[in-house]
């Protein structure tokens, strides 16, 4: 599936698109590339990215 495609904002009702952000969590900052509206920059993670890349930053802290 194309989320590009898929997915609209619900307050501007056009398309988002790919684009970077930066995250912060837990005193670190990190970059991914996030679906976002290009008009109201409403935002949309996918359940994968909160749970998967916040474990490994946690992880990561643990490590140290």
């Amino acid at each position: 599936m194309d989320t590009k495609q898929t997915l609209k904002c619900d307050r501007c009702d056009v398309f988002m698109e790919p684009m970077d952000a930066t995250f912060k969590y837990l005193g670190r900052s990190f970059k991914h590339k996030i679906l976002r509206c290009p008009s109201c920059g409403q935002i949309y993670i996918p359940e994968d990215l909160a749970k998967g890349r916040m474990a490994e930053v946690e992880k990561n802290l643990e490590d140290k």
